[in-house]
């Protein structure tokens, strides 16, 4: 099972943004058997996709020599009753990086307006990977290839 919350990465901006986007269909594995009478987007899926999206301009932004693990969320605001169908632009902002850790931000739009935000994300640095790996990955999960 895929837990890749984001369709593809749109833009990157080393050191600076990334957007992307995601379209919810009925037919995500997190819809089934989860509700009885009616879909909704669960706000965590909101969150992680805005997460993933800035986990991998930390990582662009460092070259590949370091992973990116959340550690900490806060001023999380999301729109409750989001149902199946919608198309969410997702973009993520560094506010902060330092060799141990980075401070960003992010926002979810659909048909220009937010519906979901933090305010605060923080990202510890774990320096033991290996980069060639993380570019592979990088490639295969947003669709660009580094240096584009």
């Amino acid at each position: 099972m895929r837990f890749l919350f984001y369709d593809r990465i749109t833009e990157i901006d080393k050191g600076k943004a990334v957007s992307g986007v995601k379209t919810f269909a009925l037919s995500e594995e997190f819809f089934r058997g989860h509700f009885s009478k009616k879909a909704i987007i669960p706000g965590v899926i909101f969150i992680e996709a805005m997460a993933q999206l800035l986990g991998w301009l930390i990582i662009y932004t460092h070259d590949f020599r370091l992973s990116a693990i959340m550690s900490l969320v806060e001023g999380v605001k999301v729109a409750p009753m989001l149902r199946p169908g919608l198309t969410a632009d997702i973009c993520g902002q560094i506010v902060s990086t330092s060799k141990r850790d980075s401070l960003g931000k992010a926002q979810v739009f659909i048909e220009g307006k937010e519906v979901a935000s933090i305010q605060r994300i923080i990202f510890s640095h774990v320096h033991r990977i290996d980069p060639d790996e993380l570019k592979r990955r990088f490639t295969y999960y947003s669709g660009l290839t580094p240096g584009q």
